[in-house]
């Protein structure tokens, strides 16, 4: 993997951060949920938001 630029790694900075952020509200959506579908989906979203943060950050390494 080549050198990151300091753009380069303040905009993965950023969305590392966002990912992180939307996977908080997502999970608290999901535990303010009554319906099971709605729950689900939250719950899903909040999984991908993780995997996604997971990935960006595999480009720190």
């Amino acid at each position: 993997m080549s050198n990151l630029s300091e753009m380069e790694l303040q905009n993965l900075r950023h969305l590392i951060g966002a990912h992180d952020n939307i996977h908080c509200k997502l999970s608290a959506y999901a535990d303010a949920c009554t319906d099971e579908q709605v729950k689900q989906y939250f719950t899903k979203s909040a999984q991908c938001a993780v995997d996604t943060k997971t990935k960006l950050m595999g480009f720190l390494n």
